[in-house]
This record gives structure tokens, sequence and C-alpha cells, in this order.
């Protein structure tokens, strides 16, 4: 099983899961099949009830799917649970994944002691672990005691000082600030350059999966329903998209103009309000088009503040991606 010429270090094929609920038969996780290989970082992503944690538990041997086969670094993860359990570590979102009535430093040491890492021979790594997260300050605080956001970046410490190949991390930026979101999303860059981890991030920030991931895997509906790189998913859905920025203090009778011919000459014709300005926003099917709409916004007479091309982001792409399977699947 191989990718771009790689051998997959982690395998799921055809992977099915069902649930009982309240008598009603749930599938959630339908015939899933991917592969990643070492040292490559992955967006695992989703809607909520897409079948993303369901497929994690899996691959982490907590679930137990009806078919389908895992292999970890070769391992048959149903043969020799053990086995290929020693390879994974993980973050579980609503899940306890620290002890806390122990200090930082102690639910590290207790946990990596799990895999069989003494406090002696981890003690650096462990050290720099608190150094990366910025948790040093916090070092000996009972886990109990800290903020949601010190809490979160203590579990994923915990997995990580397991220095197991291949570290699941779901929402791990859930709870924490802006700066100690960017902090983490740089500790994880070093990880995959400097350790060559394999590291999947299931998270609805947007920001994290695309600073951080090279390929996203998108599930909906317990199927899989997009696997690709970042910059091709974004290439997918890119287009022509101009925003033209007028104030709110113009002429309301040329601004409510030019709104009208924008959506006449352009369909898709988006407008946004804002407190000072409006936004029109029309996605162009070919550049001369550019013209028309220039020619639309001199004829109103309107005061064009600015005129910039919209980028398209990886939430917009996501979203357009689930939409389209959702009205396809409809």
């Amino acid at each position: 099983n191989r990718r771009g010429g790689l051998l997959a270090f982690l395998s799921v094929q055809d992977l099915r899961k069902t649930f009982l609920d309240r008598k009603r038969t749930v599938e959630a996780v339908r015939g899933v099949s991917f592969s990643i290989s070492e040292g490559e970082m992955v967006g695992l992503l989703g809607p909520n009830g897409a079948g993303k944690t369901t497929t994690i538990k899996c691959v982490l041997g907590l679930v137990k799917p009806e078919s389908g086969r895992i292999l970890v670094d070769g391992i048959d993860a149903a043969v020799e649970t053990r086995k290929s359990s020693a390879k994974l570590a993980a973050v579980l979102e609503g899940a306890r994944n620290t002890y806390w009535r122990l200090t930082v430093w102690e639910n590290i040491v207790y946990f990596s002691g799990i895999h069989g890492i003494s406090e002696s021979r981890g003690k650096e790594y462990f050290q720099y672990l608190l150094e990366m997260l910025g948790l040093e300050d916090k070092r000996n605080v009972e886990v109990g005691k800290l903020s949601s956001g010190f809490k979160q970046k203590t579990a994923v410490a915990c997995a990580l000082s397991k220095r197991t190949p291949i570290v699941f991390l779901d929402e791990p930026t859930l709870g924490l600030d802006v700066e100690s979101s960017y902090e983490l999303r740089e500790a994880l860059l070093k990880l995959k350059t400097q350790e060559n981890r394999t590291i999947v991030i299931s998270s609805h920030d947007m920001r994290v999966i695309q600073d951080t991931c090279d390929r996203v895997i998108i599930m909906s509906d317990g199927r899989l329903v997009a696997d690709q790189g970042i910059q091709e998913l974004l290439s997918l859905f890119r287009t022509r998209k101009v925003r033209v920025v007028v104030p709110r203090n113009g002429d309301t009778e040329s601004i409510a103009r030019a709104q009208t011919e924008a959506k006449v000459s352009f369909p898709d014709c988006e407008i946004r309000q804002n407190p000072q300005s409006i936004e029109i926003v029309v996605s162009l099917s070919e550049p001369r088009e550019i013209y028309e709409l220039m020619s639309i916004m001199e004829k109103s007479q309107v005061a064009i503040e600015t005129i910039s091309q919209e980028e398209v982001d990886l939430e917009r792409a996501f979203l357009q991606v689930v939409r389209r399977e959702n009205s396809s699947c409809g």
C-alpha cells in the first residue's frame, strides 16, 4: 500500500463501524480507506457526526470495527493490538487526557512511563516539551488548577512525551488563546521537521490545519469525500473573485444602484454589510469581466475605497466540498 511512491506507515482499508442508537442502527463509518506515509502531517476534517473520532478510536484500538483492516507500520491492529498500540499516542476531545491531582511534570513522567520511558531517560526531552509548549512556569502546578488552555497543552505534552511514531491530536487547540494556538502550531511544525513524526490532526480550527498540514482527508456522513494536498484542494476551488469596498457615508442612491446592477450582471454577487462599509463581491468567469464590473461602478458614481482579489482559504474549500457532497447525496 503506497502513496506517492512512499510505503504507507498507517493504512486504513474499507473501515466500517455501526452503532445501535435507540434501537436504530447508525452507520458511523462507511467503508473508509486512506493511507499516511511516515513523517506526514495530515488534517482529518469533517462536520460534527462525520465519523472522524470514531475512525480515530478504531485506529487506536478503543473501538472495534465491524469490518476493515488497519495496519500500523505493517502491523495488523486486529491481530497484534498491543504491538500496534505501542506505536500510537493521542489526545482525544472530550476525554480526561491527564490526571488533575498530579502536576504537569508528574503527568508527563507518568504517561511516558507507561510506554517504558523512565524519568531519568526522558528528562531532557520532557524539559524540551515544557519549553516548546510554554509550560515551564506551570511545571509544578496541579493540572486541576490550570486554565482549560494549559490543561490542553499538558495533554498534548503527555501524548508527545511517549515518543511514539504516530500521534493523533483531536481538537488540540481547544481552549487555547490566539498566542497559545500559534505556539502549538510552531511546536507541531518543529516536530514534523526535526523528529519525522507522523501526526494526524482533527480540528475545526482551519488555520491550524492550513498552517501545519500538507494534506487533508475530509469525511462527511461516515464517508471519505476528499483526500488531497492542501494547495491542490485550494486551487480546485480558487476563482476570480473580486471584492469592491464602498464607504457607507457615500450617496445612498448610487450605492443601491451599484448593488442592483452588480446583481443583474453577476447572479452570484454577494453583498456584505459592514458598520462602516459595504462590500460587493463577484466571481468573474473570465478576466475581461472586470471591465464590466468597473463600468457598473463608474455609471453608478460610487466612491470606491478598495478593490482586491479574494483568495479562497481552507475553510471555504472545506465547506464547498461538504456542501457538494450533501447535494449529490440528496
